[in-house]
C-alpha cells in the first residue's frame, strides 16, 4: 500500500545494544527474513552511538531537540521525500501503530 506511493523502509543493523546483532551482514539479513519475514532493504551493520557513530545516525538524532542518542535497537525515524527527518519512534513503538501510520500518511501527502 505505501510502497506504491513511494514509501520505503530501510534497515540498518547495529550491534551497539547488548550484542543483539553479532553476525555478519548476510547472517543478519537471513535471520530477519526467516524470523520476521523482512522484505525491506537491509544495509551493512553500522554504529548508532559512541565515537564510531555513523554520520546517518548523527544526522537523524540531531534533527530533534534535545539531540538524544538512540537508546536501543529498533528505534525508527521517518524521513520525508525531501530528506527532512519528520518523526522519531523509540523501540517500543510498533511499526503498524496508529501514530506511525498517521505520520506516514501525512509525509506521503
Amino acid at each position: 500500500m505505501y510502497f506504491e506511493r513511494g514509501f520505503r523502509v530501510l534497515g540498518f543493523p547495529c550491534n551497539d545494544f547488548g550484542g543483539q546483532e553479532p553476525g555478519t551482514n548476510e547472517e543478519i539479513l537471513e535471520f530477519a527474513q526467516d524470523r520476521f519475514g523482512v522484505t525491506f532493504d537491509m544495509f551493512e551493520k553500522l554504529h548508532c552511538i559512541g565515537p564510531q557513530q555513523h554520520p546517518l545516525y548523527a544526522r537523524l538524532v540531531s534533527a530533534f531537540t534535545p539531540a538524544e542518542d538512540v537508546r536501543w535497537n529498533f528505534e525508527k525515524f521517518l524521513v520525508d521525500k525531501n530528506g527532512a527527518v519528520v518523526a522519531r519512534y523509540r523501540s517500543g513503538v510498533e511499526p503498524g501503530s496508529d501514530e506511525m501510520l498517521a505520520d506516514i500518511e501525512k509525509a506521503l501527502g
